[in-house]
């Protein structure tokens, strides 16, 4: 295999809903450029992409899949993503090193929410986008429907480059209006005939030729100076206004093929060649510093890890863009968030589960390595003489949360080690073992996501888990002032133990002035502070601990006990053991023993006078509420809404966008669980959902009661 030259590489990311034939264009191109002789299926679980056992099962793409093809003395690098949103972090860490995507649509369902959502992705990366139309050889296919519901959801400019001539079963032919050609495929490996077009499409070619030389030339001055002038523009003219247009991601091509019969393949990646950016008209990587690295040949060798995948019998494999420079085997890099060195053994380009051994790699190519030490995805690999790091990937928050257990306690150990494979595998999956709720919680994109996760730990590592739903992190707090004072005391024989605390406590804020004086019960309290301590808890809020003890009724040297006891009862609090947060504690007053009184005396007194306190200070349970956002076919905003209001939801906004409603609403995170699942059964699994942390609110009466019952319930079983 050749060393490819920066400026003869095309990096690009393969995009649509599920079942828009994604893998199937890859397989096509894959042949097209001679690295594949004969085609593989979905449905025969022979293509180069859907490779595991799962995408057998499944008949559709689980993971990102990276290949190549050579077309033309171009070297073509493609990644493969899944269609579903539950597997959406391959296509994030695509978009990372890919410098265009082309957009896949079913031409039954035209743009669906799932085109909708990647779109997005698409947009929140600043990816151009080709659009091509596909399956126009099925019998429901609808041209006009499709091409309509693109126009209407697109955020850019969209342009026909093709239009098909007999879309349906007998689909073999279509028109290039930028070539102004006509071509009929005579098999269904890719052979072409180029035929005039006849009279009968003629008036229609010309029309979306001149709507193709007005958007090229809408690109570039001097294309418009010279449009005005000729009143026409060149080939060559048009491939310059449309190149910066779709650079500018102000401009949509759309193209139309039936992969499944190698239809339209060949003339999609020739108008790759000529018109999408690759590494060098692509913007460049940039480091954590803001620092722009150019794909520069000559430059410091430099690469970014995309992927990270451990297979049997071979260990760690290292997917990769070479950023700059060139590697070679046997270069020692630097791995700048390690600190250590790792060598590069072998280097392979990628062509799904095949891998073709190379000797040399030249930036803005993509390939994979074996065996690195502890190199994973996000880390930036570079000379040792010049440190720098590529900004990493950032994923998407996880949307789906359950608690783990191994169904044998023996495995336990295993379990973890498992999960922290599927982590390095999958960033998107997230692993927590919470010493607050004791439980192992996993994270992830959805119930599927998970649901895939659970298959391969039973059934590839044959370690039975179950799933169930997770304690909340519920935090409890104060509504008002109250005080309380409590005497520890304590003989028997010798030095006892003796401690006396009066203490007051309130709700805290951020920016609360500091205490002067109080009246509670009928009784002022004046508070002369002699100490001040701001604790900012690690779970989330503010402790504030004042000292005005006068006249020396407690020694200072017993204040830091004292607000040891007050945080055990924070760590653990009075209402269901959950933390509590945002009080002010105030000691005001004590007593001391010259002989029995010592710090845990004081830590005592401080620990039950705390929770007397509390208890009598109007507590109130806090709940996690989340900022949910769906996004939904316009017919199912009633059902959706219904849904979320049952949920105790509180909607804050609705809006319209493209044929498809948006609702955003703050859902308590206890009434979440399995929501994707519900969200899919409702909406016939069209519509997505994204759900962020807020804030803590606190939770109504009677769910408080339930809640105090359920611990009262727990408690007196232990």
């Amino acid at each position: 295999m050749k060393v490819y030259q920066t400026t003869e590489i095309k990096n690009i990311v393969l995009i649509g809903a599920s079942g828009s034939g994604k893998t199937t264009l890859a397989e096509a191109m894959a042949f097209e450029g001679g690295v594949i002789a004969r085609r593989g299926a979905v449905e025969s679980n022979n293509t180069l992409s859907d490779s595991s056992e799962l995408e057998h099962m499944y008949k559709r793409s689980i993971y990102s899949t990276t290949l190549f093809t050579e077309f033309m003395n171009y070297k073509f690098n493609i990644i493969d993503t899944p269609g579903s949103d539950d597997f959406c972090g391959g296509l994030f860490s695509a978009f990372k090193v890919a410098d265009v995507g082309v957009m896949v649509f079913n031409a039954q369902n035209g743009f669906e929410v799932g085109s909708e959502i990647q779109a997005r992705y698409a947009r929140a990366h600043q990816k151009p986008i080709i659009a091509v139309v596909n399956q126009l050889d099925h019998e429901k296919a609808n041209w006009e429907n499709t091409l309509e519901s693109i126009q209407a959801g697109s955020h850019a400019k969209t342009v026909v480059v093709q239009y098909p001539v007999n879309p349906g079963v007998s689909f073999d032919t279509f028109i290039d209006v930028l070539m102004m050609k006509m071509y009929k495929f005579k098999d269904e490996n890719g052979l072409r005939e180029e035929l005039p077009i006849p009279e009968s499409e003629m008036e229609y070619a010309k029309e979306l030729h001149n709507i193709l030389v007005e958007a090229a030339a809408e690109n570039d001055e001097d294309l418009m100076a010279l449009y005005f002038e000729k009143g026409t523009l060149t080939q060559s003219e048009m491939r310059a206004g449309l190149k910066v247009g779709l650079s500018k991601r102000d401009l949509i091509p759309i193209f139309c093929v039936s992969a499944k019969r190698d239809i339209g393949t060949k003339r999609l990646m020739e108008f790759i060649i000529n018109v999408a950016p690759g590494p060098v008209a692509a913007p460049n990587f940039t480091t954590v510093g803001g620092e722009e690295v150019a794909p520069n040949q000559s430059g410091l060798t430099t690469l970014f890890v995309f992927k990270s995948t451990i297979e049997p019998h071979i260990g760690e494999v290292t997917y990769f863009r070479l950023i700059s420079g060139k590697l070679t085997e046997g270069a020692e890099l630097l791995n700048t968030r390690t600190g250590n060195k790792e060598k590069i053994t072998q280097l392979f380009a990628v062509a799904g589960k095949n891998r073709v051994k190379v000797s040399e790699i030249l930036a803005g190519d993509i390939g994979c390595t074996v065996k690195l030490k502890a190199t994973k995805t996000n880390d930036t690999l570079c000379m040792p003489s010049m440190p720098t790091t590529i900004e990493p990937i950032i994923f998407p928050e996880p949307r789906y949360r359950t608690a783990i257990r191994a169904v044998n306690s023996s495995d336990d150990e295993k379990l973890g080690e498992l999960l922290t494979k599927a982590r390095y595998e999958d960033p998107t999956i997230l692993v927590e073992y919470s010493t607050e709720l004791k439980q192992t919680i996993i994270q992830g994109q959805g119930e599927h996501h998970l649901n895939i996760l659970k298959w391969i730990l039973e059934s590839v590592n044959k370690v039975a888990v179950e799933f169930f739903a997770p304690k909340i992190p519920y935090r409890e707090t104060i509504t008002k002032i109250a005080t309380a004072d409590y005497r520890h005391k304590k003989q028997s024989g010798g030095s006892g133990q003796f401690g006396e605390v009066y203490l007051l406590i309130e709700p805290y804020y951020e920016g609360m002035p500091d205490p002067t004086k109080y009246k509670v019960n009928g009784k002022e309290i004046q508070v002369n502070i002699k100490g001040k301590e701001e604790v900012k808890l690690d779970w989330g809020g503010t402790l504030q601990f004042f000292s005005s003890i006068v006249g020396g009724a407690i020694d200072t040297r017993f204040l830091p006990a004292i607000l040891k006891g007050v945080m055990e009862k924070m760590n653990e609090g009075p209402l269901t053991g959950s933390y509590a947060r945002d009080i002010r504690v105030i000691v005001y007053d004590g007593k001391m023993h010259a002989v029995d009184s010592n710090e845990i005396s004081f830590r005592l007194a401080g620990r039950h006078a705390f929770k007397e306190a509390f208890k009598n200070a109007a507590p109130k349970i806090m709940e996690p509420i989340y900022r949910v956002e769906v996004l939904m076919p316009s017919d199912k905003m009633g059902d959706v809404m219904s849904d979320l209001q049952s949920r105790r939801a509180m909607i804050e906004g609705m809006s319209s966008d493209n044929g498809f409603d948006k609702l955003v609403a703050k859902v308590p995170l206890a009434e979440m669980y399995r929501y994707s699942t519900t969200l899919s059964s409702i909406t016939n699994g069209r519509a997505t959902y994204a759900m962020a942390y807020s804030s803590y609110e606190q939770v109504p009466s009677e769910v408080q009661n339930k809640l105090l019952k359920e611990y009262s319930d727990d408690d007196s079983d232990e």
